[in-house]
């Protein structure tokens, strides 16, 4: 039998929307066979790729239809799925990552993984330019207004580690910033009384998975003397820009939250 080096993956399930947009935009699209349901980045992707996965659960059927050599997913709430292709004997790579470092060091190893290391740590070289661009125009303001990012409405859960520090680079001050080390969605909640007591300047409402429901805001109890509220600064971003840890947030989400904070830092 003979044998030759190879190493790299061939044929990528991606369980998320993170990986795909990442290896596309690494050049190694071609890799990747099987998307998730919510993978909206790029557009060619769900075009061109078969769905075999929401986010909690996937058709493992499907997946190994499409014989893959690697199933890359995220996050402990991929657990049980992960636990199901592995034991069909499939090779699944599992990232954890939550902060805006450790996005940045995912990329460099999906870089690794295809072989495409200088286009990763070009892209990472990238971001990296970016958020510091960002953080220098934040500083100019003089002022960080306090801000409340919700990820869902009930129970209501603040901003994950990411979102919270992109918050922070973009000149804002999350006002859960103590809870967004919480890597389990339990950690961050938060009560309405406890966002009234922080008194936020800025609300931010990405909730994933449906639409952002203002009217239901406005009517809870005592909101109305809520300085975000009071200020008419109650905003939706795309959970799609925002709540997949890849560079969509690295991009377009931190953007997004640029746009918001400065506009109303330059006011004050």
């Amino acid at each position: 039998m003979a044998y030759f080096i190879s190493g790299k993956p061939e044929r990528i399930v991606c369980l998320t929307e993170e990986p795909t947009e990442t290896l596309y935009l690494l050049g190694e699209g071609a890799r990747v066979v099987g998307i998730s349901a919510y993978t909206l980045r790029p557009p060619e992707a769900r075009r061109d790729k078969p769905v075999v996965s929401a986010f909690i659960g996937g058709s493992v059927a499907k997946i190994k239809a499409l014989a893959p050599d690697l199933v890359i997913g995220f996050s402990d709430i991929q657990a049980e799925l992960a636990r199901q292709l592995i034991a069909e004997n499939l090779q699944v790579l599992i990232f954890n990552q939550r902060s805006v470092q450790e996005i940045l060091d995912t990329i460099l190893v999906l870089g690794r993984l295809v072989g495409a290391n200088a286009r990763a740590e070009q892209l990472v070289a990238g971001s990296i330019a970016r958020i510091e661009a960002v953080q220098q125009r934040a500083a100019r303001h003089g002022y960080r207004p306090s801000v409340y990012f919700e990820e869902w409405d009930a129970p209501m859960i603040s901003a994950i580690r990411w979102v919270s520090e992109l918050i922070e680079i973009a000149g804002g001050r999350d006002v859960f910033a103590d809870r967004a080390h919480g890597k389990l969605a339990k950690e961050r909640f938060a009560t309405s009384e406890e966002v009234l007591a922080r008194a936020p300047e800025l609300y931010l409402a990405s909730w994933c998975g449906k639409a952002f429901d203002r009217a239901s805001v406005l009517a809870r109890t005592g909101w109305d003397a809520l300085p975000a509220v009071q200020n008419g600064e109650l905003h939706e971003l795309d959970p799609a820009i925002i709540l997949q840890p890849g560079p969509a947030c690295l991009g377009d989400g931190l953007a997004a939250l640029e746009a918001i904070i400065s506009r109303y830092a330059a006011k004050r």
